[in-house]
């Protein structure tokens, strides 16, 4: 469907990122080039985590750095891409009563530290929505099948986590560290379902055993992953138009849908 808006899953790894150039950055930059300019983006990100389902509906979200221990430069970073109050509706109106979120939250790192690369402009209108902690994973890709018709209307549904985030095994400052077994057999794993359409095993991604567990230890990183291949039509093809791991045990791989 040429007319159709892709979706995409974004790994988005180390906050520095954001101001770093290197093959993930260049490649991210290369997905906002490939892509149609959406009239808006709708972005689940990891750290957005919480008890209830939320969409940010204020025009103007302030840039959040939720995150510790960095250099300042990173927290001198502003993203000022407009919000969406009108799209904000439309998610509520999809989803059923959800809460409008009017200025307690805003855009963070999840979303901006990506959408810096892709849109660097800003000039994209940005909504996030909350990702519900107290519900199971496959209550997630339910949720998510209900956002499709979004890519009609102009708008890139985006999720950002990462599909490996184990950060009790990361090395830090070894982005080149050969990764581990149990994280490459993983993504081995979901690439090779995601590929066959065959989305029941990651949405109950427990379920796939020790290298799952190991993989993804807590799910937040890993439920965007849902929200995205949720969207799937039945001609979408499937690329990974990044990949990489960054020490041992933080899968880069970007997933995109159409």
């Amino acid at each position: 469907m040429s007319d159709t808006m892709p979706a995409i899953f974004f790994g988005h790894g180390n906050p520095m990122n954001a101001v770093s150039a290197n093959t993930y950055t260049d490649a991210w930059a290369a997905i906002g080039r490939s892509v149609p300019k959406p009239k808006a983006v709708l972005c689940v990100s990891a750290h957005w985590y919480i008890p209830g389902v939320a969409v940010t509906a204020e025009t103007l979200p302030r840039t959040i750095h939720d995150f510790g221990g960095f250099p300042q430069e990173l927290y001198e970073v502003q993203y000022p891409a407009p919000g969406s109050p009108e799209l904000a509706a439309r998610v509520g109106k999809l989803l059923g009563p959800i809460t409008m979120d009017d200025g307690g939250w805003g855009l963070d790192h999840g979303t901006w530290s990506v959408l810096c690369h892709v849109f660097p402009e800003a000039d994209v209108p940005v909504v996030q929505l909350s990702i519900d902690a107290r519900q199971p994973s496959a209550w997630h890709y339910e949720l998510g099948k209900r956002l499709a018709p979004l890519r009609n209307e102009g708008v890139l549904i985006a999720g950002s986590g990462n599909l490996v985030h184990n950060l009790r095994a990361f090395s830090w400052g070894k982005s080149d560290i050969e990764p581990y077994g149990w994280a490459v057999r993983f993504e081995a794993r979901a690439r090779e379902l995601m590929l066959a359409g065959d989305h029941a095993p990651l949405a109950d991604y427990t379920s796939l055993g020790e290298d799952a567990m190991l993989s993804s230890p807590t799910p937040d990183h890993f439920l965007p992953l849902l929200y995205v291949l949720a969207t799937q039509n039945a001609d979408d093809a499937v690329t990974f138009p990044v990949e990489g791991f960054d020490g041992g045990s933080i899968s880069m791989l970007s997933v995109q849908i159409g």
